[in-house]
């Protein structure tokens, strides 16, 4: 035990024996920290305040949340919205000070959004649509996958999952695949390409003074059998289809067409005439464009007679011998309607009825 008389002096108590300082210094330590631990509880009660609450309205429906669930994800939109930059938010509240949030998200798949910012997991309950929680989670920037989401309709689910899966794996195709055939075609002055995709194991061996009547000369080749087993699924299609659209390109065509790759028979005809029977595969094809100035392509203007505008009538004099001459090769047609609709008199005799 402690025998320094110092201790004691600097407590302004008097030295007691070896055994009363003990119990003292004990009794001591105990009144000490059980003070503490009071002021320590008195400091924080004082600086705790309750928690502020903002009001969301979505479709009609109010949401009193406390701000600090949604500052836990800041890479969400509600956790840029309410975190430290709060004050230069596009969003303000209305005179109320309510937050008219997710424009055309139904209240029912919000709550259950609500979850995420929570517990970090989206429970769908039945009656909530997959196809509009993913809506409502991109909007909101949650990130939509298997960690995330828990429901009983797997199919749906693993749909939207595929979705994603499909525009990613396609994106890549695009880049690696597609997009230098493309520029091929491009080089040569085309604005548009049809690509076939065959699989590895296919062979084209075409017969070079029987080539298909079909026109398929012009169609770039693609062996690939991954991207052949991508096009398989209609809605990897469709995928591809919005993701050629979103890259600015046209007249979009994708599908299952037979392709011939190998000389089967030839049948010879009367005449001396021969006929080639060729093997047809059932193969995916690609086909886009784009032309920027396609309608004017397709117009084909027959009329090729100059036209000439008098601007200037010192000139007419001049040009009258021209245009006479361009008058008698070229008469003024005569509507039938004006004919019949023209008085009496000025019919030619070939005019009249008879």
């Amino acid at each position: 035990c402690f025998q320094n008389s110092s201790l004691y002096t600097l407590l302004a108590l008097p030295a007691p024996s070896s055994a009363t300082c003990y119990l003292l210094l004990k009794t001591h330590t105990v009144v000490i920290s059980t003070q503490e631990r009071h002021a320590l509880s008195s400091s924080i009660n004082s600086q705790t305040v309750a928690p502020e609450k903002v009001t969301l309205v979505v479709d009609g429906t109010r949401f009193a949340v406390n701000p600090q669930i949604f500052t836990a994800h800041p890479d969400t939109m509600l956790g840029r919205m309410f975190g430290p930059g709060r004050e230069y938010n596009f969003t303000r509240p209305n005179e109320k000070g309510e937050y008219e949030i997710a424009e055309g998200i139904s209240s029912a798949v919000f709550r259950t959004v609500l979850d995420y910012y929570k517990t970090g997991i989206i429970n769908c309950p039945d009656g909530i649509s997959i196809p509009d929680l993913r809506d409502t989670c991109d909007y909101l920037c949650i990130n939509f996958d298997f960690n995330t989401i828990k429901c009983q309709d797997l199919s749906a689910l693993l749909h939207e999952l595929s979705n994603d899966g499909a525009h990613k794996q396609f994106d890549s195709y695009l880049e690696e695949l597609i997009l230098p055939i493309m520029v091929d075609s491009a080089r040569k002055g085309e604005r548009e390409c049809h690509i076939v995709v065959l699989t590895d194991e296919d062979t084209v061996d075409w017969d070079e003074d029987h080539p298909p009547p079909m026109g398929e000369e012009y169609s770039q080749i693609l062996y690939s059998s991954k991207l052949y087993r991508f096009f398989k699924y209609i809605e990897n299609r469709d995928v591809a289809k919005a993701v050629l659209k979103e890259r600015g390109l046209k007249n979009i065509r994708i599908g299952i067409e037979g392709y011939p790759t190998c000389k089967e028979k030839v049948k010879r005809r009367p005449g001396g005439r021969s006929e080639v029977i060729y093997n047809y595969v059932q193969r995916p094809f690609i086909q886009m464009s784009w032309e920027k100035e396609e309608g004017k392509s397709r117009h084909v203007d027959f009329q090729c007679v100059r036209s000439k505008s008098l601007t200037n009538l010192v000139t007419v004099g001049d040009d009258v011998s021209e245009d006479h001459e361009v008058i008698m090769h070229h008469p003024p047609q005569v509507d039938e309607l004006d004919r019949l609709n023209a008085p009496f008199s000025q019919m030619a005799v070939n005019d009249l009825p008879d």
